[in-house]
């Protein structure tokens, strides 16, 4: 008899989702052969087992595992011998850990007493045997298998465990007595590991201990992170639960698109629909939809919130509905923000206290420059909207435990040097170094010298300088911030005891142990120099006093990040025309939208009130900005618009144009708004390289705006110089910015502020009165939201003539089962890229083009051109984003040999056309696509439809030199396959022109591994092997299921 004891006590479980037997917990009684097998048959389930002599282990082969497979999900029987517990590997489970429902039966020892743990049998539907200690045959082990694998999610709650870390849990006491509650002690733990671990990893160390229940949190996972210093090397996984996710109307209304339609799915599939809520608060802020239509207007605030209503009236409908129709999800209306600077000043918590458990708070959000709020202390970055979606539902966040970059600074800026520049200098030299995949962790005498503002402004462009997160560890300067936004103070105190008790609070006044960090970087402040970054991308750095110079060599230079290729003969060229009946011109490098905008600066008081400085001394002298240049002053928050007013500087800021336009993200995004019909006729008829200069993030040709082909990032006082000089054709240093009062020259020293004066405003006009009075009304609205009527009920009611919000066909004709592993054969090259393809080039932003495969379908729908509005706010329409994918003006495609624009060849007839539309011709014919692309591919915001675009188009793999790091997750979240050509290799040292025609071979899913080596074949005898970038056995699960939500799905229909 081949039997296996297995009793109730023995049941327990681990990350995810395996069903494991304790230690000490199951006989083994065998005297097979690997080569005799035994078939047995339960509920018409055929099981194969066999030993393995060699080991002494009782496994399952891959085929009992796909013949044991119910709901998609498989069982494995494992006796591991010496009592030890493990994961079966990936060929044994033939995924990943998290899709497999395993049995894992440890150890060969005696048989325990089934008492214990019955309850939960019974619930799970397990044979009357398996709890009465009795040994039990495998066809019993099958049978019990299948009702584990039918318990579904009882298991999760069910078996769970107690924490072990459970007696680490103490109280933190008050000064005055009591307890503010209790918190996970990592002093407590006694390990000299702890003291040398970076502040961000500790915060990693923390989650993974507070949530160790042996199921979705392993006890091995918290050893990973302890031993960070050995483990990060080797890029181990480990589970991360973020305490929040944040979201944006752009890429929070596909997601709120998307569990509308999960609650659909689940109830065509026999689910409780109520089972698609939030876990985790989330806070959606409504930020990405206000465009720059009115500028240089007092009224100009109110008209583009009237334009904005009526253009998202559907949108936001949708959004209110969500607000009401899913628990734990707050709603910041229009008009409020923008979500970094919103997250920053009201909404952040720096220390949660729930149930009487105090814990760091932590997010993920669904815009790349969630990475701001690092700078309050705050571990958080931005995922793709389908991670998100996926960490709203209670999923734990699979990643590789990462390497930490230390930058020290050292010394104080000098007096003139902006943030901004600091930021812009930071992002160079990371770039330089290195650091996709990481945390950056800045330390060091010079952060006492930096206001929270400053740390925030460098944080946030994190995603420009490749990190996953720039962290500041919490010190006093934190504290004082949350003091000055209108904390409260009871809070504060409350936060520092939390920090410093868990060994969470940096103290500059004491001497501290050093973290050991993966690599050292080291800046000295006061070797800053004030400067901007462009024309095409924002690590582009270019010192003020090199401008001129560097300026000159981009007309020069062939067409390229750093050119534009304008022949000499062509470089003075003058565009005359008349503006307002006065004469007018453009020249090369003439500016003609200067932006204050983006929460990469609104958020920093110092430039921006140095910014009305600028205005104000300009004003004084006499200097005016030319009135056709597209000026505004879009803030993230009220309560800039009350330090300005309590200044004095508003005044002169709207004299120069900077009108207050809104409260958004505007042009940074590309809501910039049209140009005056004659500007931008002088432009395109003149061929004219124009500027804009804007206090942004992101520069990528074609973002800002399609007729500014060169774009600056620049502090809030250089943009307004900049918009006085009209050019960005100057040396600042010895040419004048302009001509003012008597025909005096003014240079822009006469205007430039010293950082005293700054300081001097800054201490006398921010209040925390003001961010009280901003934020206390904030969920409250205002008149145009609260009279916007929205749909009722726990299920929406799509309306099928919505060109706004459409239900996605992602899981229309989804199954149970998954779909298993999708063959890639004779697959056409859709696309054949270069480097630094960004997610601006690939997802639909901007405005809608008149002759594009989008605007055919809005008017075939019956909506005006007028109407279109922009890609961004008709994210909830799956029609309109898969037309609108690949549509960037700027795109360049090798097979169009330098044609610029968002077409490609349909290569079974050699014919030009839309990419759109040859995707649907291969769609068609049944015809598999891929895509070629160099280094990069996919740098920039984190869009889902970048990732969903593609999927819809039925693109089925990229291989590319390599990815940007949310991007490549992006993919694999749709059940796209990323793959990177070997070192050294790419399409063009292959030989490939994008012509043939591609078979990917991927083994079964039993086989395939993370980071495997995959061979590519073509139809004309090329073949090459690339890297499959399924980085974790996670991501191999979502590729098997056809992506992270249909695997969420089938988790939640058990």
């Amino acid at each position: 008899m081949h039997t296996i004891t297995i009793t109730s006590s023995s049941l327990r479980t681990c990350s995810g989702g395996f069903v494991r037997l304790r230690p000490a917990a199951a006989e083994v009684t065998t005297s097979l052969s690997s080569s005799s097998p035994i078939h047995q048959v339960s509920s018409g389930i055929t099981a194969k087992f066999y030993s393995n002599s060699t080991s002494q282990q009782l496994i399952a082969s891959s085929t009992t595992s796909r013949l044991l497979s119910v709901s998609g999900f498989a069982a494995a029987a494992s006796v591991c011998s010496r009592n030890s517990l493990r994961r079966l590997s990936s060929s044994e489970l033939h995924g990943s850990r998290l899709y497999s429902r395993s049995f894992a039966v440890a150890g060969l020892a005696h048989q325990l007493d089934g008492s214990s743990g019955s309850a939960v049998l019974r619930a799970l539907a397990v044979p009357a045997g398996f709890r009465s200690g009795r040994p039990l045959g495998v066809r019993v082990l099958a049978s019990a298998a299948l009702g584990i694998l039918q318990g579904g999610s009882r298991m999760a709650s069910s078996h769970a465990t107690e924490n072990p870390f459970g007696s680490l849990l103490t109280d933190l006491p008050k000064p005055g007595g009591g307890t503010y509650g209790k918190y996970y002690s990592l002093p407590k733990l006694n390990d000299p590991r702890v003291d040398t671990l970076p502040y961000s990893i500790r915060y990693l160390l923390e989650s993974a201990i507070r949530n160790c229940d042996n199921f979705q949190v392993l006890k091995a996972d918290v050893e990973k992170i302890l031993d960070w210093e050995r483990t990060a090397p080797k890029q181990v996984e480990i589970p991360f639960k973020p305490a929040r996710v944040i979201l944006q109307d752009f890429t929070g209304v596909p997601a709120v698109v998307d569990l509308a339609a999960m609650r659909d799915a689940i109830t065509r599939l026999g689910g409780d629909p109520d089972k698609i809520n939030p876990l985790v608060p989330v806070d959606l802020v409504i930020d990405h939809s206000v465009q720059v239509d009115v500028a240089r207007s007092p009224n100009a605030l109110h008209a583009n919130m009237e334009l904005e209503f009526g253009r998202n009236k559907e949108r936001f409908a949708f959004l209110k509905w969500g607000a009401t129709a899913f628990k734990n999800m707050l709603v910041v209306p229009p008009g409020s923000g923008i979500v970094h600077q919103v997250n920053l000043e009201y909404l952040a918590r720096v220390v949660f206290n729930s149930n009487g458990v105090l814990y760091p708070d932590s997010l993920v959000g669904t815009d790349s420059h969630t990475t701001m709020i690092d700078g309050l202390g705050v571990a958080g970055w931005g995922v793709g909207g389908i991670e998100a979606e996926a960490t709203m539902l209670g999923q734990p966040m699979s990643m590789v435990l990462p390497g930490v970059v230390g930058f020290k600074l050292d010394g104080k800026l000098r007096t003139g040097v902006t943030a901004t520049d600091l930021v812009l200098t930071v992002t160079q030299i990371l770039r330089k170094h290195g650091v996709v995949g990481k945390f950056v962790e800045f330390y060091g005498k010079g952060l006492s010298q930096l206001s929270l503002a400053d740390r925030a402004t460098i944080a946030n462009m994190s995603p420009e300088y490749g990190a996953t997160m720039g962290f500041f560890p919490v010190d006093k300067v934190t504290l004082q911030y949350l003091r000055l936004t209108g904390r409260d103070e009871q809070k504060v105190e409350e936060i520092e005891a939390y920090l410093r008790a868990n060994d969470l609070f940096i103290d500059h006044d004491k001497s501290q142990k050093e973290s050991v960090y993966s690599a050292y970087l080291e800046l000295d402040l006061d070797t800053v120099d004030p400067c901007v970054s462009g024309p095409k991308r924002p690590h582009d750095r270019v010192s003020l006093k090199d401008m001129k110079v560097d300026w000159q060599a981009c007309l020069d230079n062939k067409v390229g990040f750093k050119g534009f290729a304008i022949p000499k003969d062509q470089q003075d060229k003058v565009a005359k025309f008349t503006f307002n009946g006065q004469p007018a011109e453009l020249r090369h490098g003439s500016v003609v939208i200067a932006a204050i905008t983006s929460c990469t600066n609104t958020s920093n008081p110092s430039v921006m009130l140095g910014a009305g400085l600028v205005a104000k001394k300009g004003t004084e002298l006499g200097l005016e900005v030319k009135p056709w240049i597209k000026t505004s002053l879009a803030p993230g928050s009220g309560a800039v618009t009350q330090y300005l007013a309590k200044s004095g500087l508003t005044k002169y800021l709207d004299q120069q144009g900077f009108s207050l336009v809104g409260y958004g993200c505007t042009t940074c995004i590309g809501n910039s708004g049209d140009l005056n019909e004659i500007v931008a006729e002088a432009i395109t008829e003149n061929d004219v390289v124009a500027a804009a200069v804007l206090s942004g993030n992101r520069n990528f040709e074609g973002r800002v705006h399609p007729l500014t082909r060169a774009n600056y990032l620049a502090s809030p006082p250089l943009v307004v110089a900049y918009a006085f000089a009209g050019t960005v054709n100057i040396d600042f240093e010895t040419e004048p910015i302009g001509v003012g009062k008597g025909g005096k020259a003014v240079f822009l020293r006469d205007i430039w502020p010293s950082s005293e004066e700054v300081a001097e405003v800054v201490e006398k006009s921010v209040l925390p009165e003001m961010f009280r009075s901003t934020y206390a009304h904030i969920t409250k609205g205002n008149e145009m939201w609260n009279h916007l009527a929205s749909p009722k009920g726990s299920q929406y009611a799509w309306d099928p003539n919505s060109t706004y919000v459409h239900e996605p066909p992602f899981f229309k004709t989804m199954t149970k089962d998954p779909p298993g592993v999708p063959s890639v054969k004779d697959a056409y090259c859709l696309l054949n890229f270069g480097d630094s393809i960004t997610t601006d080039h690939i997802s639909p932003a901007g405005n809608i083009n008149k002759d594009s495969p989008a605007a055919k379908y809005l008017i075939a729908h019956g909506v005006d051109r007028k109407d279109f509005n922009s890609y961004g706010s008709r994210r909830g329409n799956d029609e309109i984003m898969a037309r609108g994918t690949f549509a960037n003006i700027r795109i360049v495609n090798k097979f169009l040999k330098g044609e610029v624009g968002p077409r490609t060849i349909y290569i079974p007839s050699q014919e030009k056309m839309f990419i759109y539309d040859a995707a649907q011709r291969y769609k068609e014919e049944g015809a598999d696509t891929i895509i070629l692309a160099g280094a990069e591919y996919g740098s920039g915001s984190s869009r889902d439809w970048a990732a969903k675009g593609p999927y819809l188009q039925g693109v089925k793999a990229v291989i590319a030199k390599s990815f940007e790091r949310i991007h490549r997750s992006n993919l694999v979240g749709m059940g796209l396959i990323p793959l990177c050509f070997k070192t050294g290799e790419d399409a063009e040292s292959l030989g490939l022109t994008g012509f043939e025609r591609y078979t990917i071979h991927l083994p079964d899913i039993e086989n395939i591994k993370p980071g495997m080596d995959v061979a590519v074949t073509t139809n004309d005898g090329k073949k090459f092997n690339c890297v499959l970038r399924f980085d974790t056995q996670v991501e191999l699960t979502y590729f098997q299921n056809g992506g992270i939500l249909h695997y969420v799905l089938r988790q939640l229909l058990e």
